[in-house]
């Protein structure tokens, strides 16, 4: 009879495996790779940008008002996946044969009445001054 923790041999295996794995490749890009610690790669990467100013300045809120509007309608979306899965057995489902379209209809018509009202406000209008919003 095997004993119960020998079962799990094969997977400390994987993980030690792993783990001197990682560790190997370390070390020996330590000891294989040539490192010449100059100003230009001790300085902080910005996309290629050189840097300016200090990290911790204010941002304007529109950064965070487009974010809050990519969460939302992308939730909404989400929201539509499972009725666009089960749409052709809506009608046994509900009993009838169009209750799931007008249901979304009218999910989707409020998606677009909340999207007017950010194209009215002008929250995605980037060239209107700070002070406006």
């Amino acid at each position: 009879m095997v004993h119960y923790y020998w079962q799990y041999l094969p997977l400390l295996m994987q993980v030690v495996v792993a783990f001197l794995l990682g560790v190997g490749m370390i070390v020996g890009s330590r000891f294989i790779g040539r490192h010449r610690d100059i100003d230009v790669k001790l300085a902080p990467y910005e996309c290629g940008i050189e840097a300016v100013g200090d990290a911790r300045q204010r941002f304007s809120v529109r950064f965070y008002l487009v974010a809050m509007l990519f969460i939302l309608f992308d939730v909404e979306v989400v929201f539509m996946m499972p009725w666009a899965i089960i749409y052709r057995q809506l009608p046994k489902i509900t009993g009838s044969p169009l209750f799931g379209f007008w249901e979304m209809l009218v999910y989707l018509g409020f998606v677009v009445v909340g999207l007017y009202y950010i194209v009215r406000k002008g929250i995605l209008n980037w060239n209107q001054d700070k002070a406006d919003l």
